[in-house]
């Protein structure tokens, strides 16, 4: 029988072949290792697998010698069974047969194996029992059985102890007593009466019933199918990144020639009318021809002439020869790129399906009908994508469910139908993948988001004020924001929605919310399809090269001084008929205080770029405009004025250190087609600093000096020495902070969660829980994932300082070399 679905059959052959290749490699060890219990239970494992995988794809014969298989290892596992020489001969046969079977399964080619022949022989009528006479067991001719009967065994539990000893010593009868074959009711009948098979007068030769298990085959061995590690699919595509690189850097050689080339063109235009004058100057003012050394200078101007025209025929010839190259690999890495990236091709079926068993367990753990729809789950995308969105897509359909899904009661309140709906879709835009979940539940309360910010110190009121209903909209993907007032192991935690954010961010994505209240919400994550390489816009500022991803780039313009205006506040620009925000990447980079620095860089040559900088540099002098870059983060567009812009190149990103893991408005690094080091801009970043450096001179603003005067920052001071202690609450006093004293690091841990702190400053050896251990605590904790932690203790060695950085601690003091202005200063720098 062959299997129809084509899919089925590849898979089930790349399947059936590694059980068949570990049953194989683990008989031969058994062999040698009998006692090898582990090895036995794999060996189970694999059995079992390779059954399941033939009864689900309705390959009985497959399935009923697998069981067999499965049977006799049991045996083996439970000391019923020795596993002797005869033991192995009767798997290896078996194994040897179903080897077949698949191949049958699989081609359609027939394999000549009589089942009912195999498993007799499995059970120990091998020797006796000729494929003739089982083969009519088959097909008796006195009472036919029906075929269904017959390959349909079933599998519901493996026959009884005390049946398998009955079976295994119950001796072999005559074919004639045993003339009315009774078909099959279930498996655990199936070997018993394939046991009783009779023996005939003759034994038949070995080679007769060699051929029943192996059959010959005249096709030629071929391996259609590999397993590749996916470790080595990513090495690759980013050997493929590094290729698509340096096509650049060769596109900037080409530039190169092309400069060598006119500078030949400029040279031969300046010989031709220089040569024009030396034929004029030939005879004198009397007509006598000119000395000597005129002479040598003829001579001199046609040995150039001939060398001019051979280096032209040198430079036009490598300049096409390189083109030819260059175009060559451009081709060459493209498909090769392509296709890598089609072998890490995924369907979003892979992880959509396992959704389904999630949403009925919450649905109804929360008291809630909830359907699910997917749709799109044929769309393709690359495997990191995959791994990367199965948790944020758990944590949004957990969101759906508790937060925005009604109970029925409500629904019916509502008008709405009783069973909610909740639908995950996939599909391709261009080049990025597009992922939604919507549900037609409440939707999201935007006054309870505002309450929830400002509660957990996420944004003041002010800022609140600034934003816009996308931006609040946001902030669910805040860390530590959450809206449930009861922690339960479904929601509550302030985990999950940051997850989202974080990870789609990692992919070079956005996420957008679309909420209509009493309606519903959706949630649509965009992540860019190329993962290994990165289209960026090259621009400078202050002399350096920064790059941004092409994806968040809306538009670009020059802007000049007079069309920058006010409102609330914010430098403002008309952006197709709209008012945008803009700002100075300057200011956002924190670069205008670098006291003169870029002019002491250090440049190893002066470059194309370097060219190109300096000539755009003077034609914005002499236009009296900038240009500006108009991201779009989502709904969010930011005008950013730059000093130049360079070109657009595809570069590999750079893998940051762990101590370089999170910079802000830095979300990686590369190497230009130049050889320069290049930070690739976050535009999510930028964005949010922009919005804090409105807030924060709104705020400043608007607080009196009197209010900034009494305001003071709040200190969590931990340590069980007295005298210790009382010392670093008065300096921190004296400095202006406000300090709560714990005793130890558990009296410290308490009272962090009584109010709001701006840091804690922590001793190491204390009772109870000592200063790491604090730190650790504290850190595992969301909401206190950027509390500055110090850490002061008499520990001064180069380990001790490593376990506090690797505790989460910000900074380290050592109490040898301890006083007020480090600890003054350190708390200004972090706080």
């Amino acid at each position: 029988m062959m299997i129809e679905d084509q899919e089925l059959r590849d898979v089930f052959k790349v399947a059936s072949q590694e059980h068949l290749q570990k049953l194989d490699d683990g008989l031969l060890y058994l062999e040698q290792h009998p006692d090898d219990l582990a090895k036995l239970e794999q060996l189970l494992r694999e059995t079992h697998s390779l059954k399941g995988d033939a009864g689900m794809l309705g390959v009985k014969n497959v399935a009923s010698l697998a069981h067999q298989m499965e049977h006799i290892l049991g045996g083996v596992k439970r000391g019923e069974t020795p596993l002797n020489s005869d033991i192995s001969d009767r798997l290896s046969q078996g194994l040897d047969a179903i080897r077949q079977l698949v191949n049958e399964a699989v081609t359609g080619q027939d394999s000549g194996i009589n089942t009912f022949y195999i498993l007799a022989s499995m059970m120990g009528a091998s020797s006796q029992l000729q494929p003739q006479a089982a083969a009519s067991i088959v097909e008796p001719s006195s009472s036919p059985v029906p075929e269904q009967q017959l390959v349909e065994p079933q599998f519901t539990e493996p026959p009884t102890p005390e049946l398998e000893t009955k079976v295994e010593n119950s001796e072999v009868v005559n074919l004639e007593k045993n003339s009315s074959f009774l078909p099959l009711q279930s498996q655990p009948e199936f070997p018993l009466q394939a046991q009783n098979l009779p023996a005939p007068s003759e034994p038949a030769p070995a080679s007769a019933s060699q051929s029943a298990v192996t059959a010959s085959s005249t096709s030629s061995y071929r391996i259609e199918t590999i397993r590749v590690a996916t470790q080595n699919l990513d090495d690759l595509m980013t050997q493929a990144g590094e290729l698509t690189v340096t096509k650049t850097r060769l596109g900037h050689r080409v530039a190169e020639l092309e400069q060598i080339t006119t500078l030949w063109e400029e040279w031969s235009r300046e010989y031709f009318v220089t040569s024009l004058t030396l034929d004029r100057m030939q005879i004198d003012e009397n007509g006598i021809k000119a000395n000597g050394k005129f002479s040598q200078l003829q001579d001199y101007y046609q040995r150039t002439e001939e060398r001019l025209e051979r280096l032209g025929t040198l430079v036009n010839c490598l300049r096409n020869r390189v083109y030819e190259d260059t175009a060559r690999l451009e081709l060459i890495a493209e498909a090769l790129e392509s296709g890598i990236r089609t072998l890490r091709l995924l369907p979003l079926s892979t992880i959509f399906n396992l959704f389904p068993r999630t949403v009925r367990d919450l649905a109804k753990r929360e008291g809630k009908e909830v359907a699910l729809v997917i749709e799109g789950g044929e769309t393709t995308a690359d495997k990191r994508i995959l791994e990367e969105m199965k948790d944020p897509l758990m944590h949004m359909i957990r969101n759906a469910i508790d937060h925005g899904i009604e109970t029925v009661e409500e629904r019916k309140k509502l008008g709405k139908p009783p069973v909610a709906t909740l639908r995950i879709k996939g599909y391709n835009i261009a080049s990025n993948i597009i992922i939604e979940v919507a549900d037609d539940g409440r939707g999201l309360n935007l006054d309870s988001i505002k309450q929830t910010a400002v509660k957990r110190n996420i944004c003041t009121l002010e800022q609140l004020a600034e934003m816009t209903e996308t931006q609040v909209q946001s902030l669910i993907f805040t860390p530590g924001f959450s809206t449930k007032k009861f922690v339960t192991e479904v929601s509550g935690r302030g985990v999950g929605l940051d997850v989202v954010r974080t990870n789609v961010e990692a992919l070079k994505g956005s996420i957008q919310v679309e909420s209509l209240p009493g309606k519903g919400c959706t949630l649509r994550l965009q992540i860019s399809t190329s993962l290994a390489t990165a289209n960026v816009l090259i621009v400078v500022v202050e002399d350096i090269p920064y790059a941004l991803p092409v994806e968040f780039v809306d538009t670009a313009q020059q802007v000049s001084q007079s069309e920058i205006f006010a409102i609330e506040g914010k430098e403002t620009i008309l952006s197709k008929g709209q008012p945008l925000s803009v700002a100075h990447l300057t200011d956002l980079l924190e670069l205008n205080n670098r006291q003169g620095w870029q002019k002491n860089r250090y440049f190893r040559q002066e470059t194309g770029s370097d060219i190109l900088i300096r000539n755009q540099k003077h034609f914005l002098n002499s236009t009296s405009k900038r240009p500006c870059i108009v991201l779009k983060v989502g709904e969010e567009r930011l005008g950013l004025f730059v000093d130049a812009l360079i070109d657009e190149q595809d570069v590999v990103m750079k893998p940051q250190s762990q101590l370089l893991k999170r910079v802000r408005n830095v979300s990686g690094a590369t190497i230009l087609a130049t050889g320069e080091v290049c930070m690739v801009l976050n535009p999510h970043d930028l964005i949010k600093s922009v919005r804090q450096q409105v807030s924060s001179r709104g705020v400043g603003s608007a607080r009196s000096q009197l209010e900034t005067a009494s305001r003071k920052q709040v200190i969590l001071l931990a340590e069980d020495s007295i005298a210790t202690r009382t010392q670093e609450k008065r300096i921190l006093e004296g400095a202006g902070y406000e300090v709560v004293t714990a005793v130890d690091g558990l009296d410290a841990f308490h009272k962090l969660k009584t109010r709001d702190f701006d840091a804690v400053i922590s001793d190491i050896q204390m009772p109870n829980l000592d200063g790491l251990a604090l730190t650790i605590k504290i850190r595992a904790q969301k909401e206190y994932s950027e509390l500055p932690i110090i850490l002061v203790t008499s520990l001064a060695s180069d380990e001790d300082k490593k376990r506090g950085a690797d505790a989460g601690a910000n900074a380290y003091i050592p109490k040898g070399t301890f006083n007020q202005d480090v600890l003054v200063e350190t708390l200004k720098r972090l706080v």
